[in-house]
């Protein structure tokens, strides 16, 4: 099932589309299991499993970090959705999104597309779970934020000194997952080179 949600997020393709020859079930069925996983809080689980394997090899820079958003159309509408005002009204969603300095992603919000971005800027704060991987604290806060003008309100500038769900989480891990396994194949020794011979039996 894992395998065919993936597919579908990769391609694009419709659920019921998804090919049966490839051995991952019903399109369908694997709707159903990312929601219902996502209901279990298996993805953020997973993220947060993920972030703390980065953190344990030094992949996290928790120095700076930005937070942004991106419109998505919802045509036929439905929950975290709303009227999009450069869109000529149009139903849509945000995505409201705070990374790391390397622009991995440490927490995601959707919203419907009519909400202003600052007011997702300390939420997104908040939801940054405790990563974990070494000893001492978890980290939490990134030292500094950074931020278009959509966000600069100087009520969350105070704030800020004092202290589609179910794919936008599942794809925050997979980028953690990428960057992991791009370290880890860095870091495994490579087979040498063969020596080879010259004619008088002196290697070269």
């Amino acid at each position: 099932m894992l395998c065919g949600i993936l597919f579908v997020l990769y391609t694009g393709i419709r659920w019921e589309f998804l090919p049966q020859e490839l051995g991952f079930g019903s399109g369908m069925t694997c709707w159903r299991r990312l929601w219902d996983w996502n209901e279990a809080g298996v993805w953020q689980r997973l993220h947060e499993l993920l972030l703390s394997e980065l953190r344990a090899a030094d992949l996290l820079d928790f120095s700076r970090a930005a937070v942004g958003s991106s419109h998505i159309r919802a045509v036929k509408g439905g929950p975290a959705t709303g009227p999009f005002p450069v869109d000529r009204g149009k139903a849509g969603s945000k995505h409201h999104l705070i990374v790391e300095a390397h622009g991995i992603p440490l927490a995601a919000i959707t919203t419907g597309g009519n909400r202003n971005d600052v007011t997702q800027l300390i939420p997104l704060i908040q939801d940054v779970p405790p990563i974990r991987g070494k000893r001492g604290q978890p980290l939490r806060r990134p030292r500094y934020l950074y931020a278009d003008r959509d966000y600069d309100h100087e009520v969350y500038r105070d704030e800020v000194r004092r202290f589609h769900e179910a794919f936008l989480t599942l794809g925050c891990a997979i980028i953690c997952w990428r960057r992991l396994k791009k370290a880890v194949l860095n870091l495994s020794p490579q087979p040498k080179p063969a020596t080879s011979a010259s004619p008088s039996g002196v290697r070269r």
